[in-house]
């Protein structure tokens, strides 16, 4: 059985959505504390993530956590629901390039601003976020997903991101991002991940 911890209205809601495109049997065990941004809260003893954090995944005594790495094994896992490319496949290292720019990009740049933190882009891997919301709109104009025709769990890890980010008014609401966001939170499986 796939057991995922999660917390409501966090990262982990992304693999919410995920297992609910997958189609597959998963149980989700609510995280009963985490550590808050303001220094507050404590750490679940029952989480399995080493920080404390959601999301964590557990399944048959093994234990996979960060959000791109839990969709990387599970679409790995189950090929036959099509959410990512496989090992070969042309799309595949684009597939891969999206899953670890969300977190190794883009949430820095738009915590950094919404934490107003000055800092020399490009020493620390992180880009500009000015520049973050350019490279997402122009790749996604005149395309309906990150893979162009093809609908993937980049679109829930990243279009679930960018998507969180407009709400919050952490990120710049465009045309484009706009009607991507209303086409990729249209999904069944978006709808049932809310429930």
């Amino acid at each position: 059985m796939i057991t995922l911890h999660h917390l409501p209205n966090s990262r982990s809601s992304a693999i919410v959505w995920l297992l609910e495109e997958l189609g597959v049997p998963y149980e989700t065990r609510v995280v009963s504390a985490i550590r808050r941004p303001d220094g507050t809260g404590a750490r679940d003893p029952e989480n399995p993530h080493p920080h404390g954090k959601v999301p964590a995944l557990t399944q048959d005594g093994h234990t996979v956590f960060e959000t791109s790495a839990i969709a990387l094994y599970l679409t790995d896992q189950f090929p036959e629901a099509g959410l990512g490319p496989r090992v070969g496949e042309p799309l595949r290292g684009e597939y891969l390039s999206w899953l670890a720019y969300r977190s190794g990009v883009m949430e820095p740049a738009f915590i950094a601003r919404r934490l107003n933190i000055n800092h020399v882009f490009g020493m620390m891997g992180w880009a500009p976020p000015e520049e973050v919301e350019e490279v997402l709109n122009a790749h996604l104009k005149g395309r309906p997903y990150f893979l162009g025709d093809r609908f993937s769990a980049a679109d829930i890890v990243v279009g679930g991101g960018i998507n969180w980010m407009i709400q919050f008014k952490l990120m710049a609401q465009t045309d484009v991002l706009a009607a991507y966001c209303a086409r990729i939170t249209g999904r069944p499986a978006y709808k049932a991940s809310l429930q």
